[in-house]
């Protein structure tokens, strides 16, 4: 249920900044920040007492594989062991074996466990997610449709970026490329890739030129999934800075996973790193999902837009998830050894404002003028809102209550 859009209170709001405030709404935006107690609230107004629990923006998943939410009992453990096991050595031929999952897609099939999916996320309180769906031969556009019809449910209360995906290449899958544009010209906002599937350099070179000429042609963003092996034989997160630059595509670029980054030489790294930053190429780390993971404090030290993603649920990549990113931050907290005070607050906003960056959210942000969207936990520092990683007290979206 949601309560009607009137004026909205959340008094006793503490900040990440350490500051206590009340947070006044209305006509669906933070209209005043004064300290709490220090302003009246206006007759009518719904109030939420956070009673000094933090209060913050709302969770931003900028990798969510949705389509493929809790098919792993589909396939078994097969692909699942290729993909993780001898240190991701292997993982092509896990993406290769998981292609027999989308022999059992349907609609009816896919449908209620990414809509469950969503919700788990709004219970979490993620509010903006970039859903890739696949669209290649195996799986045609059935993924797409069943992310685009959960996302119509979820209009006005989760933000979804639906990414067209041609999972196993776009020259390895002859036809893939086609239903790419068909499914953005169905309603897909974004246009998807991975180059580093591919057989060749050449070839991966050409999956890039492709997806960033189409992107480029209908005005619209682009997300890949780049070197996912620890391999330094890989480069495709260079070849998509360099296609942006020569695209007039500047921050509408995100590439995911990038695990070979960290494999790299330092100055290799700081090169490519430094290429992201020029051309507004954002960076997701899903840590969890493989033993190998891009550098994301040298990343976040350079200024480049960094996020965390939850990447898969019980999929054929990933057994477990329950879409909070508090819990992948909590879990990336000890994968990428970030565990400091300071640290911990890098961690939050790769799961907020730095994600936010990455997506391109630019109305995204708890400050007056901005959405009245924000999250109201029980727990009053940082370090508890990471350990415990619970689900928000209180959800608020347009200055209305969810729930």
């Amino acid at each position: 249920m949601t309560t009607d859009p009137a004026d909205l209170v959340v008094t006793g709001a503490r900040l990440r900044s350490g500051a206590v405030v009340d947070v006044h709404c209305a006509g669906g935006v933070v209209t005043a920040l004064p300290p709490a107690g220090a302003q009246p609230v206006p007759a009518g107004a719904v109030v939420v007492a956070a009673d000094g629990g933090l209060v913050t923006e709302p969770f931003v998943d900028a990798h969510l594989h949705l389509d493929k939410v809790r098919t792993l009992p589909w396939i078994g453990d097969a692909a699942l062991q290729a993909y993780t096991g001898d240190g991701m050595a292997d993982s092509a031929r896990g993406i290769d074996l998981a292609r027999a999952v989308k022999e059992q897609y349907t609609l009816e099939r896919l449908l209620p466990s990414v809509r469950q999916a969503l919700a788990d996320g709004e219970r979490h309180g993620v509010l903006h997610v970039q859903a890739f769906a696949d669209v290649d031969t195996a799986a045609g556009l059935v993924g797409v449709q069943a992310v685009l019809a959960a996302r119509e449910e979820f209009r006005g209360r989760v933000d979804v970026s639906v990414v067209a995906f041609p999972q196993d290449g776009v020259l390895r899958d002859p036809g893939a490329a086609e239903l790419v544009e068909e499914a953005l010209a169905t309603g897909a906002d974004v246009v998807g890739g991975i180059p580093w599937i591919e057989e060749s350099a050449a070839d991966q070179e050409a999956h890039v030129e492709w997806a960033c000429a189409l992107a480029a042609r209908l005005g619209r963003r682009v997300a890949m999934l780049t070197d996912d092996a620890p391999d330094p034989g890989y480069d495709t997160t260079r070849m998509l800075a360099e296609a942006m630059r020569r695209h007039g595509l500047a921050g509408r670029g995100v590439a995911c996973h990038a695990r070979a980054l960290g494999h790299y030489d330092a100055e290799r790294q700081a090169a490519v790193l430094a290429l992201a930053r020029e051309v507004g190429l954002g960076l997701v780390s899903d840590p969890h999902t493989g033993s190998v993971a891009l550098p994301v404090e040298r990343a976040v030290a350079m200024g480049v837009a960094v996020a965390l993603g939850q990447d898969d649920i019980e999929d054929a990549y990933y057994p477990f998830g329950r879409h909070s990113l508090l819990e992948v931050a909590f879990l990336a907290a000890h994968l990428l050894d970030m565990r400091t005070g300071p640290q911990q607050e890098v961690l939050v906003d790769l799961v907020t404002t730095s994600a936010a960056r990455v997506l391109g959210l630019g109305g995204y942000g708890l400050r007056v003028g901005g959405p009245a969207d924000l999250l109201v936990h029980d727990a009053t520092r940082t370090v508890d809102l990471l350990a415990r990683h619970a689900a928000p007290r209180v959800v608020v979206r347009g200055g209305v209550l969810l729930g």
